[in-house]
């Protein structure tokens, strides 16, 4: 009885062996017909378009963009050279006070 089952249990090692060896040729072949099935590549023909000039509107509403946007940086330029002139009488006003409480102190 011993024997039988040895012998079946060779067996049955040697299906799981084959079964998956199968499944993978099976999936080497399946992978084959789906190469074979697909169209081989055309030739790539040129099909983009030249896109033609700017419109006049086109270009004046980028002239109008850009003089917007140079106004708002003359804006923040105007505004940190205000920000840059009060942050310096307000430490030259500090040090004026600090060298008075000097002296008295």
């Amino acid at each position: 009885m011993s024997d039988a089952l040895d012998k079946a249990e060779a067996a049955a090692r040697e299906a799981s062996v084959n079964t998956a060896a199968v499944q993978i040729a099976l999936a080497a072949v399946e992978l084959a017909k789906a190469a074979q099935a697909q169209p081989a590549p055309q030739q790539h023909t040129c099909e983009h378009h030249q896109r033609r000039g700017r419109s006049a509107g086109e270009w004046i509403g980028i002239a109008c963009a850009v003089c917007v946007g140079g106004v708002g940086i003359a804006f923040a330029s105007l505004a940190l050279a205000i920000l840059g002139g009060v942050a310096a009488i307000v430490v030259l006003v500090l040090r004026d006070l600090w060298k008075d409480m000097q002296r008295k102190g």
